[in-house]
């Protein structure tokens, strides 16, 4: 574990969101009281001292790989995708300066008109300077999903921990909201995700964490507090680490 100020803190940490996190009780869009919600827990740790990047989806507005199933090219399809997590960038980062935690998108394609283009320096810059950094389009690339974009980026900015924010208390063995036989499963190994396919995460995404071993932690954010507590080393949701 890594000190921040917060002596039982990370010092950086990667938090990957999905789109579908940001649409609250609604079938599409972005919820204005989730995300004020979902922000107000990012500024929380930011608070103590963690630096935050944070990677968003886009499943709320647009899902590349379904439009492609559906017959769209998916080149074309995951080009609007990685569009669509620009929009969901710039609504985090509106609300996290507006309750006073400074923020900054950084995209991976060229939207200099919104947002500045990424790169490895300016968000380490910025997130030295105490600033969530918000990294929007994904790799920059069709065929890789926002969750592979994630693991790379925390690779790239030297996290100590990525956190998979999700609307269930963590990992299980099954989809507890179909199966009320889903066994409920703390703690797991990148090889154990990979091999009984748990569908957390793409194989990439797993694949990368676990060359570097890099811990990954699940956790329910619709839980107030569950963010605080995953970077300060509580057992909340599912840890998955190289060896157990």
């Amino acid at each position: 574990m890594e000190p921040g100020e917060s002596s039982n803190a990370y010092r950086r940490v990667l938090l990957k969101i999905s789109g579908e996190a940001l649409m609250g009780p609604g079938s599409h869009g972005i919820d204005s009281s989730t995300i004020e919600s979902v922000c107000a827990q990012v500024a929380e740790i930011a608070g103590m001292g963690v630096r935050v990047g944070v990677v968003v989806g886009a499943g709320n507005i647009f899902r590349g790989l379904s439009s492609s199933a559906r017959g769209m090219d998916r080149v074309t399809a995951d080009q609007m995708g990685m569009l669509a997590t620009v929009i969901n960038s710039l609504a985090l980062v509106d609300t996290l300066n507006r309750i006073g935690a400074p923020a900054t998108v950084l995209s991976a394609v060229a939207v200099e008109s919104f947002v500045e283009r990424y790169s490895v320096a300016a968000a380490r810059r910025y997130l030295d300077e105490g600033r969530i950094v918000v990294l929007a389009a994904g790799t920059g690339n069709p065929f890789f999903t926002t969750d592979t974009a994630a693991s790379l980026r925390a690779m790239e900015l030297d996290a100590g921990l990525m956190v998979k924010a999700t609307n269930v208390e963590g990992v299980f063995s099954a989809d507890p909201r179909r199966d009320p036989k889903a066994r409920f499963m703390p703690r797991l190994t990148f090889r154990e995700m990979l091999e009984k396919q748990l569908g957390v995460m793409d194989a990439t995404a797993v694949s990368l964490l676990e060359q570097v071993d890099l811990p990954l932690r699940v956790v329910n954010l619709n839980v107030a507090g569950n963010l605080k507590r995953a970077v300060t080393g509580e057992e909340v949701g599912t840890l998955i680490t190289k060896d157990k």
